[in-house]
């Protein structure tokens, strides 16, 4: 086999409640995402993006498959996303999960969405 290849960006789908149309604002207006796409009357799937994440919401009522996951996202400037997040609510924020260096090198903050997804956002402490 010839030639190089390389692994892109991954797009996770996450289950995203009932209420897609919540959802997309949940990520529009506390994680500054815009929606570029959406399926369905009522939405059943929508894409949210902010610069290279992109992110599938699926419709899925089940709050324990919600609640059971959990993604990583790369931030470069972690610390400007987070104070951009703060400006706008520091309700968003996981009352156990504020900006700190974990033992493993990485400084870290967690959301959780509107359905109850963890959203880890990341960046190595020695950027």
């Amino acid at each position: 086999m010839s030639g190089e290849y390389t692994l892109g960006n991954i797009s996770p789908l996450i289950p995203a409640g009932d209420d897609l149309e919540s959802a997309i604002a949940f990520y529009e207006q506390n994680l500054g995402f815009r929606k570029v796409h959406q399926e369905g009357n009522p939405i059943h799937m929508a894409i949210v993006e902010r610069d290279q994440a992109k992110i599938f919401l699926i419709k899925n009522s089940d709050s324990q498959l919600a609640q059971s996951t959990s993604l990583r996202i790369y931030v470069k400037n972690i610390e400007n996303y987070y104070q951009e997040l703060m400006g706008k609510s520091t309700e968003i924020i996981h009352p156990h999960g504020e900006l700190e260096t974990k033992p493993w090198g990485m400084k870290e903050f967690v959301v959780l969405d509107s359905a109850g997804v963890c959203l880890t956002f990341y960046e190595p402490a020695n950027e």
